[in-house]
């Protein structure tokens, strides 16, 4: 898991940004539609969200220090940090099962 770094602090209440990386295979168009509605999403519904954008190469040199992928395409077996499927974003069929499923993971 990500190191909870606190971002805000409300009478005694610790928030945590979470921390996305939104994987394809070229860590560019594909993934910046994927990032812009997972922020989006995340805004909507009160959760502190920090998406970085990247390729699956990326994620060969080991797991990054992030909470949750969501990725448009194959991700490595190696890879501990929990996996959402992307490729719903852009074909539009489950997309809000995907959406909820990522709610989950970083609520």
């Amino acid at each position: 898991m990500a190191d909870q770094t606190p971002l805000h602090q409300h009478d005694k209440e610790v928030v945590h940004m979470k921390k996305v990386l939104v994987i394809c295979g070229t860590g560019v168009a594909t993934s910046t539609v994927v990032a812009t509605e997972i922020r989006e999403h995340c805004a909507s519904h009160g959760i502190d969200v920090s998406v970085a954008q990247g390729k699956v190469m990326d994620l060969l040199s080991g797991n990054p220090d992030v909470d949750l992928i969501v990725s448009t395409t194959e991700v490595p077996d190696t890879i501990t940090v929990p996996v959402v499927a992307g490729l719903p974003f852009l074909t539009g069929m489950g997309k809000d099962g995907a959406l909820e499923e990522i709610t989950r993971a970083l609520s």
